[in-house]
């Protein structure tokens, strides 16, 4: 890709110091979200290093090095003014939902991602924040999405003093809600997944109970089993379109295309919560219609709360609980690989191959040698 351009005076360049797969990118990767097209460059976790600026740029200068949220916002727009960051109507004006992202579908503005050497940044005096000094870079770039999502997540849930709650997915954006969901006053946190190694993981990372469902005959009964059948207080999607455990869904929803993903996990998580319980999602999903247990939503009078993460409106907070060691993102973090390596860093991180949970790009121009990198990789690049 060539070296972007400033197109309008709100812009920045940013040349790229850190970047993340996310695995919202697994679902343009796969094929489950709608117009990404060939062309398109991924990436919406980012940090960099500000190379130019556009003439009305007043909070940043060339040479800072700032942490970028996934959120295009411009600050200004009705929505932005309520904190909802992530629905901003200026930076993706020809949506009824979702505000611009970086690297995302066109669907999200069409705006080239952080998977690059440079990148553009729109309303750069709204986004990007300037990185605290002593901030180790690992948990800068995790705090423009996993961080945020993950906190969330427990904050849509309404979390009171004592309650269970149930993540379903252990990856990244999972083990960081359950973490954030101590937070919040959880009494018991339990997290859902297939895979034994990011399971042991979660335990690890968030403290909490980890069940792996592919040993249970009915997810849903295990949890009422374990909850005096009455549920859980909060469930929290994680997971999103991808999601495994029902044959149908997963036919229907990620081969055929007959709905915007399969919705497993979110029907576990309606059908699992107690009546009047709390459903938060931050899975991702197409645009269109999902089989979903509406019925159950409303006879069981759940609340269901879900939105992108408004990372600008998080960040202070966000930033305060890494630097007082509440946090520690990095530790998420278990292969950092070169950015000229990026296929087989998407295909690792799909594959879940190397009990990869969390890859990390480095671009050819931070402080890390391409050979020092393969070194610390868990396994080997082939």
């Amino acid at each position: 890709m060539p070296v972007p351009e400033i197109l309008h005076p709100q812009d920045a360049i940013i040349r790229v110091t850190r970047s993340c797969i996310c695995g919202s990118d697994l679902h343009l990767y796969n094929g489950n979200v709608p117009d990404t097209r060939v062309g398109t460059t991924f990436g919406h976790e980012f940090t960099g290093v500000v190379t130019e600026l556009g003439g009305d740029i007043q909070k940043l200068k060339v040479g800072d090095h700032v942490l970028v949220p996934f959120n295009i916002a411009c600050g200004k727009c009705v929505f932005c003014k309520q904190g909802l960051f992530g629905n901003c109507h200026e930076s993706n004006p020809q949506a009824t939902a979702v505000g611009g992202i970086f690297g995302y579908s066109h669907m999200a503005g069409g705006y080239h991602g952080g998977q690059a050497e440079y990148v553009r940044v729109p309303y750069a005096d709204v986004g990007p924040t300037i990185i605290p000094p002593g901030m180790d870079l690992d948990d800068a770039v995790l705090l423009t999405d996993v961080v945020p999502t993950g906190y969330q997540a427990a904050e849509m849930g309404g979390i009171q003093i004592g309650d269970t709650v149930v993540v379903f997915g252990a990856g990244p954006i999972g083990i960081m809600a359950a973490k954030c969901a101590w937070l919040f006053g959880a009494g018991r946190v339990i997290v859902i997944d297939e895979l034994d190694y990011r399971l042991e993981f979660a335990k690890n990372y968030a403290q909490c109970e980890a069940y792996n469902f592919r040993s249970m005959k009915d997810p849903v009964l295990f949890i009422k089993k374990i909850t005096d059948f009455l549920g859980a207080d909060v469930c929290i999607d994680a997971v999103g379109a991808e999601a495994t455990g029902s044959l149908m869904q997963s036919l229907t929803g990620r081969k055929l295309l007959l709905q915007a993903g399969s919705p497993t996990a979110l029907c576990w998580a309606i059908n699992s919560v107690k009546k009047g319980g709390v459903v938060s999602i931050v899975g991702v999903y197409g645009p269109t219609g999902n089989f979903i247990p509406i019925g159950n939503v409303i006879n069981k009078g759940i609340t269901i709360r879900a939105n992108q993460a408004s990372v600008k409106r998080l960040l202070p907070t966000l930033i305060q609980h890494v630097q007082n060691g509440i946090l520690d993102p990095k530790k998420l973090i278990t292969h950092r690989i070169p950015l000229e390596d990026v296929a087989d860093a998407y295909r690792i991180f799909s594959d879940k191959l190397d009990e990869c949970i969390k890859p990390v790009l480095i671009t050819s121009s931070s402080n890390h040698s391409t050979t020092q990198l393969r070194d610390t990789h868990h396994g080997k690049i082939h």
